[in-house]
């Protein structure tokens, strides 16, 4: 059979392929840590779980809105409102199966054959996939070490063409934790203003930030940014739902109306009780999100002394979401590696530790490990990465 264009250029998730390569160590017994994960390791809080049960018992088991249940979307309003002091209405707003799906959906809805949205690396994996998808062409701007993986204002109005549609922004970003400032996405929202550019801001890890940093969204810096910003958002990573998939879209309400009709031909609608699920994530509160914020905190100071002590490897810390963006390269070349991806296969293959090759996020002298684990396995993991390292450098 032949398949289609569009699938045939797809790379594969490094994510899915190391999982799947730690978890058959795992069937054949090994003790395997694996650090790939991109969600939470802790459970739905409960009121939210008793939430969607209770709509289910109630009856709330049908179609609902293709762009979700009002009542959702006013939570979202409300959560808006609070956070970020925004004002948005229902027309402005769809809710996604996912926020995955809320940026599939709105590149489909923006892009035509050519078109170019200017991606910054090291960048989520989905972000280029899912341009080519909708027949556009991913452009990518370095974020250098050096600025914390962020790109600038120059850097940006070197790579806008005549073809240029968007720029992404995600902060904080996966896989570096690195944050924008106010003052930096000002500067950079006035060169997306400057060519007229949309401004496609990924805040999925808002809620997940730590040593007193301070999310910002580029919206709010300004109404003449804000109408030119689509925020792509959701419950999974700040209520621990990834499962659920809930993400939502907020922005221009010409663009939501189409992304709501694309989605009405593809998913017909959310799942109705993940949406009361999600509801009652945005106007209930148990204090679980910020216990698991604190949790990820003290996960973080405490392996990243440790990792930054392993001869050979380097690291920015983050400020945000729940991953280490480490820079192995002299590690790679002491071990007698010839790329991080070969170091990466023989940490499992040797140590049985499992973390994500930089390469696929754009930036192949770094390795991605996710502190959403336990800190005793985290501690472990970090043993056995040093253990690994100065073995085959003295050998």
């Amino acid at each position: 059979m032949k398949l289609s264009k569009r699938v045939s250029t797809l790379a594969p998730s490094p994510t899915l392929a190391i999982t799947a390569k730690a978890k058959a160590l795992k069937e054949e017994g090994h003790d395997v840590i694996g650090l790939g994960a991109g969600e939470p390791d802790f459970n739905t809080p409960a009121y939210i779980i008793e939430a969607a049960e209770a709509s289910m018992r109630e009856g709330h088991t049908k179609y609902t809105p293709s762009g979700g249940l009002p009542g959702l979307k006013d939570a979202i309003i409300g959560k808006f409102k609070e956070d970020q002091k925004l004002d948005y209405t229902r027309e402005e707003i769809v809710v996604c199966t996912g926020a995955k799906h809320a940026l599939y959906t709105l590149f489909q809805a923006l892009l035509d054959e050519g078109d170019e949205v200017i991606i910054p690396t090291p960048y989520w994996v989905s972000y280029p996939e899912q341009v080519k998808l909708a027949g556009g062409n991913p452009v990518y701007v370095e974020g250098c070490e050096e600025n914390d993986f962020k790109i600038t204002p120059e850097q940006l109005k070197a790579a806008v063409t005549e073809r240029t549609k968007a720029v992404i922004l995600n902060s904080p970003s996966n896989p570096t934790g690195s944050m924008y400032t106010k003052e930096e996405l000002q500067a950079i929202g006035e060169a997306a203003l400057e060519h007229n550019l949309l401004i496609v801001s990924d805040e999925i890890y808002e809620k997940l930030t730590y040593g007193g940093a301070q999310h910002y969204s580029v919206a709010e810096v300004s109404e003449k940014l804000k109408e030119q910003t689509v925020i792509i958002n959701g419950v999974s990573k700040s209520h621990s739902m990834t499962g659920w998939r809930i993400g939502y879209a907020a922005g221009n309400k010409e663009l939501i109306k189409a992304m709501t009709s694309l989605a009405s031909h593809s998913t017909s609608n959310p799942t109705t009780s993940s949406q009361y699920g999600a509801m009652a994530a945005y106007t209930d509160d148990d204090g679980s999100v910020e216990n698991m914020r604190e949790a990820f905190e003290e996960r973080l100071n405490k392996i990243y002394e440790k990792l930054v002590k392993i001869p050979g490897v380097t690291c920015v810390k983050p400020k945000g979401a729940f991953y280490l963006f480490p820079n192995v390269k002299e590690a790679v070349t002491n071990c007698g590696y010839a790329s991080a991806d070969d170091w990466v296969a023989g940490l499992l293959e040797e140590e049985k530790v499992a973390v994500v090759p930089g390469s696929g996020f754009g930036s192949p002298d770094n390795i991605r490990l996710s502190y959403a684990t336990s800190l005793d396995l985290l501690e472990k993991a970090v043993e056995r990465m040093e253990h690994f390292i100065t073995s085959r450098s003295n050998s």
